[in-house]
């Protein structure tokens, strides 16, 4: 049998910096470039590209490729005598002007694109009425389709689950609630009754909504679906899956089969409110 015998260290605060290649890599180079700027910069002095591939730990071949690359970039130059290349790196300084130049480029190349904006838009909207489905995933996909319930030019229907939500991502839903009312976005949403349904059905003054509960046993689902506009919004927490279906006539036929679910859910709202409501105390004299 091995014992093994642990001591406790004293723990600091972490002061490590981040090395010259990962500042490098989040700068945009590509681990590759940043390795081998690195050996050349290390080496200090012209070096032949074995020499180069060698302290970069990267084949020959492909150090020959990035240095014509960071060539390109102005971060490498390179002279031949008797027919073999000797590279060095440029002056540091450099990097900055290479980032300036990408970052005047991409001012033009998005000024170029505002440009053609409304040729891509009209290309876009070219055949009206058709409809559009868009799919995202993972937790940033389903925030994003939430984002764009915050476009809707009129009252939102929903079928909704705080309690499904709030579990998915707390952090997110109460400032959303807050935006939402703040950019004068009613909400008329029908929730499964749950205790974080009743919390939400409780704000409904505050958060510009009015909402009713229904019991589980007539209506328990997790996912959200949203109806505004001509879209369509589905966010299903379980799956990490959010859909935005954009099309007149098909939000046109859900909202109409909402208003029926409100009108019936009127008689459920109102029973399990009076079930849940304080009774009256009586003082006997």
């Amino acid at each position: 049998m091995v014992t093994l015998f642990c001591r406790n260290f004293p723990t600091h605060k972490s002061t490590t910096k981040m090395l010259p290649q990962e500042q490098l890599q989040k700068l945009g180079l590509s681990p590759k470039e940043a390795s081998v700027y690195i050996a050349l910069l290390e080496l200090g002095e012209p070096a032949a590209v074995t020499t180069i591939a060698k302290r970069a730990e990267i084949n020959r071949t492909t150090t020959y490729d990035i240095l014509t690359l960071l060539r390109k970039k102005n971060l490498a130059i390179y002279y031949t005598h008797k027919k073999i290349q000797y590279y060095s790196a440029e002056s540091p300084e450099k990097l900055i002007s290479y980032f300036e130049q990408q970052s005047r480029e991409f001012d033009e190349m998005a000024n170029e694109a505002r440009t053609i904006l409304p040729q891509l838009k009209s290309i876009h909207n070219a055949i009206p009425g058709k409809p559009r489905v868009q799919f995202f995933e993972g937790e940033t996909g389903l925030i994003h389709v939430y984002e764009d319930t915050l476009t809707s030019s009129e009252e939102i229907r929903a079928y909704a689950s705080d309690q499904a939500n709030q579990q998915a991502v707390p952090s997110y839903f109460p400032n959303y609630y807050k935006r939402r009312a703040s950019k004068n976005i009613p909400i008329r949403a029908i929730f499964p009754d749950t205790p974080k349904d009743r919390e939400r059905h409780a704000l409904d003054h505050v958060e510009l909504r009015h909402s009713r509960i229904v019991p589980k046993s007539v209506m328990d689902f997790t996912p959200e679906i949203n109806f505004y506009d001509n879209k369509i919004m589905i966010a299903d927490w379980k799956e990490k899956l959010g859909i935005i279906i954009e099309s007149a006539e098909i939000t046109k036929v859900f909202k109409q089969s909402f208003d029926l679910a409100w009108e019936a859910s009127e008689k459920y709202h109102k029973k399990l409110i009076h079930q849940h409501s304080p009774k009256p105390k009586y003082s006997h004299k």
